[in-house]
């Protein structure tokens, strides 16, 4: 017999939400299949699903390009069973842009106190950006998946950011005025620190979790290892924080911003000792991203003791049969939570999950 996990979505009602003016969907099983052509909205009905766990959109746009066209305001409600007890969770953007978020009809004063409460984990295309994009890419994959686990760690990190806000403008203001309030800036060190070091340790311990977990199902989904290699670069690992932010001052003053700290920190990934996001092929970049998100997934569950909601949009495009496989191989059997999977391709996708699942729904949009 089968039993539902500690969180699962029922339905998700949708007003004025980018190109749906009124819908309503109901989810009657585990793994769910959206299936349609593009621009029918599959998409958004996983970023709706993404926003009412993180209070945002997946894409890094504002609020109101979520608005749907001619129309001011929207509202993304989804209805949860957790622990058997029905939840609904509501986002309300009003006219005039103010968001409101409300969990089981109760209002958060701050938005960060609901991450975590649903957890979820997103594989889209935009993903590739996590190998082939900045650094700022590889801290966001490691913020969004601690800030999940432990809340004390979004604190930290929001309170590092707004003193590094602070201080950059701090040097710039003592720039034009060739004026620099040194106590001022004493007191900044000292916050940045303070948190900064808490966020280092964080991200090392997750590191260590983590890496064993990527490599494994990366060999599961490609089928080889291909000696991939994921560093963690900090400044942090060689000196004390204090002693970074004393020597790198002069560099600061004449950059007129902070050049020293945990958000500078980097993933580096190679394989056979190259770097990875130049010499990998395609397919060795979808297992990859693949594998991160999975094992995302899985420390989640790890820590949570129960199963986020995994998101995966367009995954098959570009993607050889054998991955295919092995993928829903490891999502239908080792996985016990919600699964939401768009495609283009209504036949791939029956005959993919109907290989590996006696019982799936399938949306047609």
């Amino acid at each position: 017999m089968y039993f539902a996990p500690m969180v699962w979505l029922h339905q998700l009602s949708l007003v004025q939400f980018r190109n749906y003016v009124q819908k309503q969907f109901v989810f009657t099983d585990r793994i769910v299949g959206i299936v349609g052509p593009n621009g029918t909205g599959k998409t958004n009905v996983l970023d709706a699903v993404y926003y009412l766990s993180f209070t945002k959109s997946y894409f890094s746009r504002p609020d109101a390009q979520n608005v749907h066209h001619a129309h001011a305001g929207m509202r993304v409600e989804g209805k949860y069973d957790m622990n058997g007890v029905s939840t609904p969770i509501t986002c309300i953007l009003r006219e005039n842009l103010k968001k409101e978020f409300y969990f089981d009809q109760e209002p958060y004063t701050k938005l960060s106190q609901h991450i975590g409460k649903i957890p979820c984990v997103m594989i889209a295309p935009d993903d590739v950006q996590i190998i082939t994009g900045s650094s700022e890419e590889r801290r966001r994959l490691m913020d969004s998946l601690l800030s999940q686990i432990h809340p004390i760690y979004l604190k930290h990190l929001i309170q590092y950011n707004k003193i590094l806000v602070q201080r950059n403008s701090l040097l710039k203001n003592a720039a034009e005025i060739n004026y620099l309030d040194t106590l001022l800036l004493e007191t900044f060190n000292e916050q940045l620190v303070e948190n900064g070091n808490i966020i280092h340790t964080y991200r090392k311990e997750l590191i260590n979790n983590y890496l064993p977990e990527i490599l494994s199902l990366y060999l599961h989904i490609a089928g080889q290892q291909d000696e991939i290699h994921i560093q963690y670069q900090s400044q942090l690992n060689q000196d004390s924080f204090d002693t970074l932010l004393t020597q790198s001052l002069p560099k600061d003053q004449i950059l007129q911003r902070t050049n020293a700290g945990i958000h500078k920190d980097d993933l580096i990934i190679t394989i056979q000792n190259q770097p990875f996001k130049q010499e990998a092929s395609q397919g060795q970049r979808k297992s990859l991203l693949f594998a991160i998100r999975l094992a995302e997934w899985k420390l989640i569950k790890e820590n949570k003791g129960f199963s986020p909601i995994l998101l995966m949009d367009d995954i098959f495009e570009k993607l050889d049969e054998q991955r295919m496989i092995q993928l829903l191989d490891w999502v239908s059997h080792s996985t016990d939570g919600q699964v939401f999977i768009t495609d283009t391709h209504k036949e791939r996708v029956a005959n993919l999950l109907g290989k590996h699942l006696s019982s799936y729904q399938l949306i047609e949009l």
